[in-house]
């Protein structure tokens, strides 16, 4: 047995869950409290993100029961120890990476529904929005595609983790790896598509450089996301290694990685009125001139164009949505985003929030 088999690939997935499920928690905690205390505009895709910080949590777990109980080991562990000991050891192992690989999938899909949801309440140009939709689709095929693959690939189910004494059959591992390969490059695409596309839609935004330039690198975060999708393919290979616990830690690690910038890449977006509370600022104490800005976060299709709906009363909730309050880079100013057709005059002034309650909780 050699040095690196001494707890050091297990003892790295330990400590890259609990550093990527402690940022996202902080991240998705700290977007509860802007939404709900300082904005007061929590809405659908903020009910969405939670979700996919709970599913994130039972990922992490499974990744830390698991590492404990032999992920990231080779099978001399399991055999060098007491019979008894070494096959439930090895039993809860395989069921912690199976478990995981489940609450992997369901949580980076769910974060890019949360994202692409905020993503669509500030689109007001027909084809940001129809390439939106697409990421929305491709992320959810090809995810229901290797979620499934995933549960039922043995006959029966639990024959995946009790190999040692169930007796069944299992899909052929290559067709596994083809379906990772795809699962990988679907996500691949849809994370690039997510993180660049919010560049595009706030680069005609009235800001100063600066913090566009702020915001925009915020966004482009999820890049990072991208990236840990792409560095995570060349291992999906060790699916059929005899040594699998030991040989699939990076999947296990860069899975991690990618739900957790994933789920704070989302949430980071929120926190700008996080800057002006630590200054003392109050949401509410410029609440008399927060109809003055407005940003679109709400989007619907008109013959004229693709543009907000015009709302008094969701102007005011919109704009906290956005830039928190007045007391910003933003202060004083009407911001129209204009797309290929010109929008009706009479709408200068764009609402945060869809009159659609499909994507938004009312107070």
């Amino acid at each position: 047995m050699d040095t690196v088999d001494n707890g050091g690939r297990s003892q790295a997935i330990l400590i890259v869950t609990a550093i990527f499920l402690g940022i996202s928690l902080v991240a998705v905690c700290l977007r509860c409290f802007v939404r709900t205390r300082l904005v007061r505009a929590f809405g659908w895709d903020d009910i969405v993100m939670v979700v996919a910080m709970v599913l994130n949590l039972a990922f992490a777990i499974c990744g830390i029961i698991g590492a404990k109980n032999g992920m990231g080991r080779k099978l001399a562990h399991f055999v060098t120890s007491p019979p008894t000991i070494g096959a439930e050891n090895f039993r809860r192992a395989l069921l912690c990476w199976w478990l995981g690989q489940v609450f992997y999938v369901t949580t980076c899909v769910v974060a890019k529904i949360s994202i692409i949801i905020t993503l669509l309440r500030i689109t007001v140009d027909r084809v940001h929005a129809w390439i939106l939709y697409a990421a929305l689709y491709l992320a959810t095929a090809v995810g229901l595609l290797f979620f499934f693959f995933t549960i039922f690939q043995c006959h029966p189910v639990n024959l995946f983790w009790n190999r040692l004494s169930e007796r069944g059959t299992c899909v052929d591992t290559q067709i596994l790896i083809d379906i990772a390969y795809v699962y990988s490059v679907g996500t691949a695409v849809t994370d690039l598509t997510i993180a660049l596309l919010p560049i595009a839609l706030i680069w005609n935004l009235r800001m100063k450089r600066r913090t566009k330039a702020a915001v925009a690198g915020i966004l482009g975060i999820g890049c990072l996301a991208s990236a840990a999708v792409i560095v995570r393919i060349p291992f999906v290979k060790h699916y059929q290694d005899k040594e699998f616990l030991y040989n699939t830690y990076q999947i296990s690690i860069w899975s991690n990685v990618e739900a957790g910038l994933g789920i704070t890449a989302g949430s980071l977006t929120t926190l700008r009125p996080l800057g002006r509370f630590f200054k003392g600022g109050s949401s509410g104490s410029h609440s008399h001139s927060q109809n003055r800005t407005s940003y679109p976060l709400s989007s619907s299709m008109e013959r004229g164009g693709y543009r907000a709906n015009s709302k008094r009363g969701d102007q005011e909730r919109g704009h906290k949505i956005w830039a928190g309050s007045e007391v910003d880079d933003y202060h004083g100013v009407t911001t129209t985003i204009m797309s290929s057709h010109r929008p009706n005059p009479s709408s200068s002034e764009e609402d945060l929030n869809p009159k659609d309650d499909r994507w938004r909780m009312r107070d």
